[in-house]
């Protein structure tokens, strides 16, 4: 992993910028890691797994039980 400094970060934050397309950059102050700086489409990547797990959770821990017609919870909703 990439690592830069937080005045490295402050001197020239688009090459940072740059750096953290594909993988993050682990942003250290006084040798140790404060932050990462993550690229756009990465940080939308993880962005979406992390909604498509919580979508499956929820669809894992949902009750089908009580079951309802379509009609019924379009009428609810007001679509």
């Amino acid at each position: 992993m990439t690592t830069t400094t937080i005045s490295q970060l402050k001197l020239n934050p688009s090459a940072v910028i740059a750096q953290a397309v594909d993988y993050p950059v682990a942003v250290a102050n006084r040798s140790t890691i404060e932050a990462y700086v993550v690229g756009r489409s990465l940080f939308e990547k993880l962005l979406a797994y992390v909604e498509d797990r919580v979508d499956r959770a929820a669809v894992t821990q949902a009750d089908f039980t009580d079951k309802k017609d379509f009609e019924e919870v379009a009428r609810e909703l007001g679509i």
